[in-house]
């Protein structure tokens, strides 16, 4: 096991796919240089970012990487820019990576568990874990008297199968209860929990998924609510409650932080009392520092006006004394006279003397005038700045008159704030008591295998839907058990999700290894089923076999692909709670779609099917004509995802039909389409099964499995068996037959539909038109999907050109000299009147030398008469798409054969345009260059149908390309004069370009 979960971690690592619970970073740049010890730190930009993330352990890699991700933790700066931490050098400028929830934390946490088991510190007891490998000889025993421990015993409605699961799980040291959909497995664990409770057992009940422990801890609340301490914390949940039901009914009494809010009311109050205290005394402590700081602060305004008025006198001086000096200077010049007479010499030298005198005088009488004003000014300021203290000194002293001392207001606080900390120990006291009185914890797996114990005993561990818990948890979480473990669920219904077995990164035995030691559920590994699937007759195993949930034929259909060998019997009556609608005559319904099929092209196209997303989308709408789904935005208070779930195997069909379903209620709901995992544990009046297979050559990986173990088989089980009333399977069963093996369970269901199902054609729910139908119809009947007939398309998409306001786009890979003249003629009259037409097509780089030659040629026919020509190696879509609102696809090629070959398929939904063109784009992205057959202008040439490849840093045909970034595109033409080639999408200039003006693009 040690090693399954080390293989399944590399497997995590190394995983290509970033999954839904991920995110895009942009713009990446490093802001700090780790190494060692160090790690490094970086700040990218992201547009979607999930507040979850924060500080979280997440994975990071860079975009388009195919390296194993590596370990980070991740924070919101309030700039919006998201700061990375990891150890892995993801370069300088790493630009764009995603980031990712750490899958392997948990792997991590289990792989602990089991290698510190044996110590006295683990919690895993080694004997009851090993219960669950068919190790030791648990014992095999009935409770005896089971009423005296469960209310009612005799009088409840337990068939015989459910009576002897409890009695035996509650006698015996490890029991197994295979509980297929519908059987009433829930309930007889709550009995079980029930009767271990009263037995004096605590039991701990464990599952996969927040849900499923939910479900069944309401059953659990529902049977106690009545026993003592049952609200102070008697059951008790760990972790978030993700059902709304039970969260609203029981979650103040089993959420340990409710309880304990709820027992420490008093303790709640005089928080408040001391904290409204504190509030006060803290504000009266503030206002005395406020009034210590101006008192201070007035005191130094006050020397500070003394010493400028002193500055300011002494100023004064200065200039009284320069100034009668002055005037006694300028008095003896006047005196003194124009030197003349017998004295003139004498008087000139008296005169010269005063003069220089009066000179230096009126400087320093200008300079004292200066120092003056300037301390005049500072005083005015020191004085105003007094003014001001003083004012607010008055204002300080009056906020704190009538308020008790300050020694005794610190006294207050130290007070206040020891007895708040005396009641926070008083707080952990009662999470403490509430620890100690649960006597039954629900989590699940993962939080139990990663917390520390969640009670100080465990004597019972329940795991449920055990057919989804992997070989390690489910060791280790028996381990956790004192006395017993029950062990619940279906080993036919989802697997546990893991990746090992599927990794390119294990070798195969590797993969073998995971197979036995990752993927094995507890039912294969303690032996009570065999490799194949098949109940052995082991004593340890219950098996409940009537089924309360479908109807007898929706029973038939799953009886045949799950439970061949052990067919459940129907304990329910064969009535249908929805109103009669002729879509839903019986209780199943195939909808066959083999007439219709669309083959696509590329290598995911087996993930979506155009014609059933049209045929869910009509079935639906007719299921709303007919009152038995609630209309376009409908006021009703029920929501569509309470009477109809939508299924499929593939995310991507997925997405396609929330979105058609979307527009067909108006809105978008949760919980009413989904993949095969999201449904388990769930069950709806109406369920629609997609098959999707029919649009690529192999169906995919949900139909590759075979035998009662297979995960084909589980996923079939679990999508088939949500329905209740009406089980709607869509196929194309034509297409599944010539591609499945005879004996896949897939096959086997078909067969049964066939037999016994309601049976509707695509025809029944999509028209077949011709091109003059359309003139004559609604707006409404317009917007169905509608197929047409190969000699009635080429008229209809001229009908539909004609009508084009703005936009026609189409996708044809090839193109030949009549169809591109014939076309031509449509649409020259659109491009006069200003309608922008974009025709997606190979460049003749995809094409033999004379085909290559054509290709040329017809792509300059259109462009010169007003086409916009997008090039698009490899390309195989076949579509038409008219004001981004009708969609054309099929097998039509407009602009290389004289028309389609096969029935085209016509759309009226801007959804779908723009994921078809969506799709269209991500191939163009998703596909390799390959070196076959290249296309390459020469030198005396702007286009030609063949040559060398180009790459950065090479000469070809007189042409040396560059690799220059999107932003150095007008430096490169600027001073190199580079030139575009936007078929080898590089920019290029004349080899005898000095090297050192290129060498960053080389």
């Amino acid at each position: 096991m040690i090693t399954a979960i080390k293989n399944e971690i590399k497997a995590v690592l190394s995983d290509t796919k970033a999954g839904p619970n991920s995110v895009s970073l942009k713009k990446g740049k490093r802001v700090r240089t780790g190494g060692g010890s160090t790690p490094h730190e970086y700040m990218f930009s992201c547009e979607r970012w999930r507040q979850d993330f924060d500080s979280g352990e997440l994975l990071v890699r860079l975009s388009h990487s195919r390296d194993d991700w590596q370990q980070a933790t991740a924070r919101r700066h309030p700039n919006g820019k998201i700061h990375v931490t990891t150890e892995a050098d993801l370069g300088s400028a790493p630009g764009n990576a995603r980031l990712r929830e750490d899958e392997t934390r948990s792997l991590r946490s289990l792989l602990t568990r089991i290698e510190d088991r044996g110590q006295r510190s683990s919690p895993v007891n080694t004997t009851t874990a090993g219960w669950i490998v068919g190790q030791e000889s648990p014992r095999v025993r009935y409770l005896s008297h089971p009423e005296k421990y469960i209310a009612e015993y005799a009088d409840l409605a337990l068939n015989d199968q459910q009576r002897l699961g409890v009695e035996q799980a509650l006698g015996s040291d490890i029991t197994f209860i295979w509980g297929p959909p519908g059987t009433g497995k829930t309930q007889v664990i709550s009995h079980i929990v029930e009767g271990a409770y009263r037995i004096g057992e605590r039991v701990l009940f464990l599952a996969p998924t927040k849900v499923a422990v939910d479900q069944a801890l309401e059953r659990i609340c529902e049977l106690l609510e009545g026993e003592q301490n049952f609200d102070r914390g008697l059951v008790q949940r760990a972790g978030d409650i993700e059902v709304v039901s039970l969260r609203e009914r029981f979650g103040s009494v089993i959420d340990a932080q409710m309880i304990s809010g709820r027992l420490g009311e008093e303790l709640d109050e005089r928080t408040r009392e001391l904290e409204e205290s504190l509030e006060l005394a803290r504000e009266q402590q503030t206002a005395y520092e406020r009034l210590a700081r101006i008192d201070s602060e007035t005191a130094a305004a006050r020397a500070a006006e003394g010493t400028a008025t002193a500055a300011a006198s002494a100023a004064q001086a200065d200039v009284s004394r320069l100034d009668g000096d002055l005037a006694q200077v300028n008095e003896a010049i006047r005196v003194l006279g124009t030197p003349s007479g017998i004295f003139a010499r004498r008087k000139a030298t008296q005169l010269s003397v005063l003069t220089e005198q009066q000179q230096r005088l009126q400087h320093g009488l200008r300079d004292a005038r200066m120092r003056r004003d300037t301390a005049t000014a500072k005083h005015e300021q020191a004085a105003a700045r007094f003014r001001t203290a003083r004012q607010e000194l008055g204002t300080a002293l009056e906020s704190v008159r009538g308020y008790p001392s300050r020694p005794a207001i610190d006294e207050r606080i130290r007070t206040a704030e020891a007895e708040l900390e005396h009641i926070h120990k008083e707080r952990a006291r009662i999470v403490e008591s509430i620890r100690a009185r649960c006597r039954i914890m629900g989590t699940t797996l993962a939080k139990a295998l990663q917390s520390k114990p969640l009670m100080d005993q465990v004597d019972t561990v329940i795991i449920d839907e055990a057919g989804m818990v992997d070989l390690p948890s489910a060791w280790c979480a028996a381990g956790l058990a004192g006395k017993r473990v029950v062990v619940a669920g279906d080993f036919r219904q989802l697997p546990a999700i893991t990746k090992g077995k599927g990794s390119h990164k294990l070798n195969a035995d590797e993969k073998r290894h995971a197979a036995q030691w990752m993927d094995l559920d507890a039912f294969h590994a303690a032996g009570v089923v065999d490799a194949k699937g098949r109940v052995t007759g082991d004593p340890r195993l219950v098996s409940l076999g009537v089924q309360y949930r479908m109807r007898p034929g929706i029973c038939e259909i799953v009886n045949e692909v799950a439970y061949p060998d052990a067919p459940l019997v129907t304990g329910r009556s064969d009535g249908s709670r929805l109103p009669r609608s002729p879509l839903l005559e019986s209780s199943v319904v195939l909808v066959d779609t083999s007439a219709r099929r669309l083959l696509g092209h590329g290598r995911e196209t087996h993930l979506w099917n155009s014609v059933h997303e049209a045929v869910v989308h009509e079935l639906v709408r007719g299921l709303q004509y007919d009152s038995v789904l609630p209309a376009r935005k409908s006021r009703e208070p029920s929501s569509p995802a309470d009477l109809v779930a939508v299924i499929a195997p593939y995310r991507k069909q997925v997405t396609n039909l929330r979105e058609s379903l979307k527009y067909r209620f108006g809105d978008e709901y949760e919980g009413l389409t989904d993949t095969v995992h999201r449904f388990q544990g769930s069950q709806r009046p109406l369920v629609i099964v997609d098959t999707v297979a029919g649009a690529g050559k192999q169906p995919g990986h949900f139909y590759a499995g075979v035998g009662l173990s297979s995960d084909t088989t589980r996923l079939l089980n679990v999508a088939l068996s949500r329905a209740q009333d009406h089980l709607v399977v869509v196929a194309d069963v034509a297409y599944l037959r010539e591609r499945l093996r005879p004996d896949s369970e897939a096959v086997r269901m078909l067969s049964a539909l066939e037999r016994s199902a309601q049976l509707l054609s695509v025809d029944d729910l999509i028209p077949i038109r011709s091109a003059g139908d359309l003139s004559g119809l609604s707006e409404e009947e317009l917007g169905r999907p509608a197929f047409f007939p190969a000699d009635e398309v080429t008229k209809a998409v001229e009908w539909d050109i004609a009508r084009a306001e703005k936009r026609i786009e189409i996708y044809t890979p090839f193109l030949n000299v009549g169809p591109v003249n014939r076309w031509l003629k449509t649409l020259s009259p659109r491009l006069g009147q200003g309608v922008q037409v974009i025709v997606h097509t190979r460049p003749p780089s995809d094409s033999a030398h004379k085909d290559g030659e054509r290709q040329d040629r017809l792509i300059r026919r259109l462009r010169e008469a007003g086409c916009e020509i997008s090039l698009r190696p490899r390309m195989h879509e076949k579509v038409a798409i008219l004001d981004d609102t009708v969609l054309w696809h099929g097998s039509l090629n407009l602009f290389a054969s004289t028309g389609p070959t096969d029935l085209m398929m016509r759309l009226t939904d801007p959804g779908a345009c723009t994921r078809v063109r969506r799709i269209a784009d991500a191939a163009q992205q998703d596909r390799p260059l390959r070196p076959r057959d290249p296309w390459q202008p020469p030198a005396d040439a702007e286009e030609a149908p063949y040559g060398p490849v180009p790459e950065a840093g090479k000469v070809v045909n007189g042409r040396l390309y560059l690799n220059v970034p999107i932003e150095q595109k007008d430096i490169a033409k600027r001073e190199v004069k580079a030139r575009w080639n936007p078929q080898a999408k590089l920019w290029w200039v004349d080899p005898a370009t000095p090297r050192e003006k290129l060498t960053r693009w080389l």
